[in-house]
């Protein structure tokens, strides 16, 4: 993506103008003020060593800030020692918060609730560390957890930290042979699993994935520890399966908590849809920890004494990581667990969730919202949201029409939006609005947080001008970042540090607009090249969904005789405009709308060679659009591997479509 040919392409749509700054009534409270970037600008390792020491307890404190002598292997607060675990339970049960609900958790069966207090968590967490200890998990053995979103998930986690035993999650909807691949590349001494889970109203077995993946070859794993969750049967193996409730029981009700090093690994987490050897990123304990409870305060605005806050990732993934429970849980924050899906048992039941439980800060995914935006805001609109005061966006970039349904809907018009961008790998939020300060501007992340220094850059690692595309680079280290691949630092190297000397890039573009706000384009590799013209299928995308008939669209370059590529487009409506395409039969009118519609936003190179009005799109199990499976179907290559997908059957729905002409 040359910065001379991206801007050819990208500089239309992008021309974004309306800015909703924030009111006085919330920067007068915000947590983030403009003085936060003045003083990362003037000294940014001072920065970092005051916001350790603000939000971090260390029990011994560190004599150096960065070493970055030995680049890309960064240690940050040398000589620091502290404990996770204590960090985000202990303490705030000594400072007299054990009453504070740390978790209102919600099962997916209606009517299934539990809240738990912190001084009810650290009982929790030194039964559970005890638990582990007792089957010979000491510090630097790695745990496996599989589970699904239950409290235990949480304390599972914290656990390990308590023991300085490095946990590797793996989403509770990954296959058995996903399984295997992590626990054998991990070395996991012990699984945390689980009977079962609810999913869409039903049961959903856990442990036979379990049992499936530990009889491949030799297993690394001695003992499974086992949560009673959906009273599913189960095989049992007495020799190493163990119930969850009965090693708690056994267990000594207190555990004294040791100190680790600050670059103590925290944990690894494996990032999804990579193709042979697993990539297992692990992160630090003292940086990730800094990292995640600075921006869960500056970024979302968290007020732990007055907000009930709500992530609604799984533990599974980063995002649960570090906005479910280290970041909120080490600010001593009030927040809202959900096991199950959205539309179980109905459409509204997160509406339902934050009214009931009167969530005052939001973080959710774009797929998300566009999902709701199909279902049509006569749900919302049912429910009581006045409690909401900050929304979030996390995962992939967010449509401008997407961002202001959610802003107009949910938000009552009055909520600022945090679009964040961050990955598995910066471990935390980079580029983000700031709430209380950053005019925002619908569709772009905006700028860097103070202590990050991001940038948009050309093939030569030049910075772009405004109003022109590039790479998106990270120029210095930052706190959360993963400290390497586990087992492999030269795959590190390769994959994060070889494009741009003494810069991080992961493969995402990003435009630079007229005003230097950042607005990220999603990878590079889903760019297009049309007549010479290189076009972002975010962009063409963005266009799609600015039409009041679209709720969510997916766009994918085709090999193509005469053009090069192709511009294919998967449409789902928005649900009032899906009887209109049903009485055109093939939606005949309505796509020569659309196609003229994204001509008219970009320009007529832009004008996609096919649309298919679909009801589903193939997405991750964590939301995410897989357009490598689209790409197979327009290029008509078989499918390949659809085992990471939410419904594999999605596929082959679209695969028939896609057989009948579109013109």
């Amino acid at each position: 993506m040359t910065t001379e040919a991206t801007s050819e392409g990208l500089s239309n749509l992008l021309h974004e103008e309306r800015t909703f700054p924030p009111s006085e009534a919330f920067a007068a409270q915000a947590n983030g003020t403009a003085e936060l970037f003045d003083r990362a600008a003037e000294d940014r390792e001072g920065f970092w060593a005051e916001q350790a020491r603000r939000y971090v307890r260390w029990e011994t404190d560190f004599e150096q800030v960065l070493d970055w002598s030995e680049a890309p292997f960064a240690k940050w607060f040398v000589g620091g020692r502290l404990n996770a675990c204590v960090n985000a339970v202990d303490r705030h049960v000594e400072e007299g918060n054990g009453d504070r609900v740390a978790i209102h958790w919600v099962g997916e069966p209606e009517g299934e609730t539990r809240d738990i207090t912190y001084s009810e968590l650290h009982g929790m967490v030194q039964r559970a560390a005890n638990a582990l200890a007792d089957l010979g998990v000491g510090e630097g053995d790695t745990v496996a957890i599989y589970l699904p979103m239950i409290p235990e998930a949480a304390v599972a986690m914290l656990a390990c930290a308590r023991l300085g035993a490095p946990h590797s999650v793996v989403f509770g909807g990954f296959s058995a042979e996903a399984l295997h691949s992590r626990i054998d590349d991990a070395g996991a001494k012990v699984v945390i699993t689980a009977d079962g889970g609810y999913r869409r109203g039903k049961p959903s077995a856990l442990k036979p994935a379990v049992d499936a993946a530990l009889a491949v070859g030799e297993s690394p794993v001695q003992k499974v520890l086992v949560v009673q969750r959906t009273g599913q049967d189960v095989e049992w193996d007495e020799a190493r399966d163990v119930w969850w409730h009965e090693a708690l029981e056994a267990a000594d009700g207190t555990h004294e908590a040791h100190a680790f090093d600050a670059e103590h690994p925290l944990f690894i987490l494996y990032t999804s849809g990579t193709t042979g050897k697993p990539k297992g990123i692990f992160h630090a304990t003292g940086g990730y920890l800094v990292q995640t409870a600075y921006t869960n305060h500056v970024i979302h605005d968290v007020h732990p004494e007055s907000d009930v806050y709500w992530c609604t990732a799984d533990i599974g993934w980063v995002t649960g990581h570090s906005y479910i429970v280290y970041g909120p849980m080490t600010l001593g924050a009030t927040q809202v667990m959900y096991e199950g899906t959205p539309d179980t048992p109905h459409q509204g039941r997160f509406w339902e969730i934050v009214q009931d439980k009167k969530v005052s800060i939001l973080y959710t995914a774009p797929t998300a919202i566009r999902t709701f935006m199909k279902w049509g805001r006569e749900i919302p609109d049912k429910y009581d949201m006045s409690s909401l005061r900050v929304l979030g966006s996390v995962g992939e970039p967010i449509n401008p029409e997407a961002w202001m349904w959610y802003r107009e809907v949910i938000g009552g018009d009055r909520c600022p939006i945090v679009d964040t961008w961050w990955q598995t790998e910066t471990g935390a939020i980079m580029i983000s609005p700031v709430p209380g300060v950053t005019p925002t501007r619908p569709g772009s992340a905006q700028h860097p947080i103070p202590g990050i220094d991001a940038r948009v850059v050309d093939d030569l690692g030049q910075p772009v001008e405004k109003g022109s595309g590039g790479y998106l680079v990270i120029t210095e280290p930052w706190p959360a970042m993963l400290r390497g691949i586990w087992g492999d630092p030269a795959r590190y190297q390769e994959t994060y540090w070889s494009r741009f000397e003494g810069m991080y890039f992961a493969g995402d573009g990003a435009k630079l607009d007229e005003d230097g706000n950042i607005w990220v384009l999603g990878r590079v590799d889903d760019v297009m090249n049309v007549s010479g013209h290189r076009l972002s299928t975010a962009e063409i995308e963005s266009a799609l969904v600015s039409h009041p008939k679209v709720a969510e669209a997916a766009v994918v370059g085709a090999a193509d005789e005469t053009t090069g590529q192709a511009i294919c487009a998967f449409v789902i409506l928005r649900q009032e405009a899906v009887a209109e395409a049903d009485e055109q039969g093939e939606g005949g009118d309505l796509v020569a709308e659309l196609r003229n519609h994204v001509a008219k936003e970009i320009g007529p190179i832009a004008k996609p060679r096919q649309i298919m009005i679909v009801a589903e799109l193939p997405k991750t199990r964590s939301g995410k659009i897989m357009r490598r499976l689209l790409k197979d179907v327009a290029e008509n290559r078989e499918i390949g591997d659809v085992t990471t997908l939410a419904d594999s059957s999605v596929m082959n729905m679209i695969s028939e479509g896609l057989k009948q002409p579109s013109e």
